[in-house]
C-alpha cells in the first residue's frame, strides 16, 4: 500500500499544479490578446497594402518553449500505446501557438508597427536526444513587421 502512495501522489500532485499553472497561462493569453485586439493585425498574405503609403519593413519573430508535465506524458504514453488523437498534448500545443503569435504581435506593438505580413509558425520538438522521450515543444512565429511613416517624420 505503501508503494501505490508513492505511485499514485506524484501523479496526482502533478495532474492539479499542471492543470493549474495551465489554466493560469491561458488566463494570462486571453488578457494579453484582449490588450492587443485591435492594435496590431497578422496576415499570411506577403503584400503591403497601397493605402499604407510609405512605410518600413522589419523581419520580427516571437518563440516560446512550454515543456510536458509528468501527467501528460503518462497520458500519451496510454493514448499511444492504444492509438488516437492525443488531446492531452493539443491543449500544449494550442498555448505555445498562442504565446508565439502573442510575443510576435507585442513586439510588433513595440516597435510601432500596424501589421505584421507574411506570418509563419514553425515547430519543433524537444526531446533530448530521444524522439520517443518528448519533452516540449518549441514554437516560433515570424513575419514581416509593416511600420507607417509618420507624416514629416523622416526614413530611417
Amino acid at each position: 500500500m505503501f508503494e501505490f502512495f508513492f505511485i499514485v501522489f506524484p501523479l496526482i500532485v502533478g495532474y492539479l499544479v499542471g492543470t493549474w499553472l495551465e489554466n493560469r497561462h491561458f488566463a494570462d493569453i486571453r488578457a494579453r490578446e484582449a490588450a492587443l485586439q485591435n492594435r496590431v493585425f497578422t496576415y499570411t498574405h506577403n503584400h503591403v497594402p497601397a493605402e499604407m503609403g510609405a512605410c518600413e519593413l522589419r523581419l520580427l519573430a516571437g518563440g516560446t518553449v512550454v515543456s510536458v508535465d509528468a501527467f501528460k506524458r503518462l497520458a500519451a504514453k496510454v493514448h499511444s500505446f492504444f492509438g488516437g488523437r492525443v488531446g492531452v498534448y493539443e491543449s500544449l500545443v494550442e498555448r505555445a501557438r498562442r504565446e508565439a503569435i502573442l510575443r510576435l504581435r507585442e513586439h510588433a506593438a513595440r516597435i510601432g508597427a500596424e501589421m505584421v505580413l507574411g506570418m509563419r509558425i514553425e515547430t519543433s520538438p524537444i526531446n533530448d536526444g530521444d524522439p520517443r522521450k518528448s519533452m516540449g515543444v518549441e514554437l516560433v512565429a515570424y513575419g514581416t513587421a509593416v511600420i507607417p511613416h509618420k507624416a514629416g517624420a523622416s526614413a530611417v
